[in-house]
């Protein structure tokens, strides 16, 4: 006959019967041992979009300096448009002691711009998280919520045109924004053309700032 301890306090982590798909890059956070410890299963995929993926809710997980990092380099905004082939989308940005809009990188005009865009243009709804255990139950109240469905991976990385790519490689120069980018692409056609005109003939776009792109790109 089998004996059950009736004054044990420990009781067991219950299995929730939902999968979250993750993707390969977050195996060295902490999130999905904490998702893990929570009881759900857990599935590591190499995602063309998001980080998190649950019933079609797509979860982009940023830190604060990748946050920073991907305004500079401009590759938030193409994130935030493959999110979007989500009918649920969310951006959690992870760090919120560390977070400040006067220290680090970029200015702090560029970040606050960022939020403004990220909820006003991209209605993409962004969550703050003090660290990676806060993360993981923001994630996990997105998948108790959400009724079972099935997962798509059918949204992929959006492919830019020939002009789009090099307009995107222009954004991220300094001073360089969508508006001067477009009038370089016109009146040069290439990136190697611009990078071998001369700096007078820069100037009627960039005024002061021909000199420093220059200097980039010699």
């Amino acid at each position: 006959m089998p004996f059950f301890n009736i004054f044990s306090n420990k009781k067991e982590k219950k299995k929730i019967n939902q999968k979250i798909i993750v993707d390969n890059r977050e195996k060295n956070s902490l999130v999905p041992s904490e998702l893990i410890k929570q009881g759900f299963e857990i599935e590591f995929s190499q995602l063309p979009v998001a980080d998190y993926l649950i019933n079609n809710i797509a979860i982009e997980r940023k830190s604060i300096n990748d946050l920073k990092s991907s305004i500079i380099n401009k590759r938030i905004f193409t994130q935030m448009q493959e999110l979007k082939q989500y009918p649920v989308h969310v951006l959690i940005i992870e760090g919120l002691n560390e977070f400040s809009l006067k220290s680090g990188i970029i200015h702090e005009n560029a970040l606050r711009g960022f939020l403004l865009s990220a909820q006003i243009e991209y209605k993409i709804p962004v969550v703050f998280s003090e660290n990676e255990e806060e993360t993981a139950i923001y994630i996990s109240l997105l998948a108790k919520k959400k009724e079972n469905s099935s997962i798509s991976l059918r949204a992929k990385k959006i492919s830019l045109n020939k002009e789009e790519q090099v307009q995107y490689i222009l954004e991220g120069f300094p001073n360089i924004g969508p508006v001067k980018a477009k009038k370089l692409i016109e009146k040069f056609k290439s990136i190697r053309n611009l990078i071998e005109a001369p700096e007078e003939e820069l100037k009627g776009i960039l005024g002061k700032n021909s000199s420093d792109f220059k200097g980039l790109v010699d």
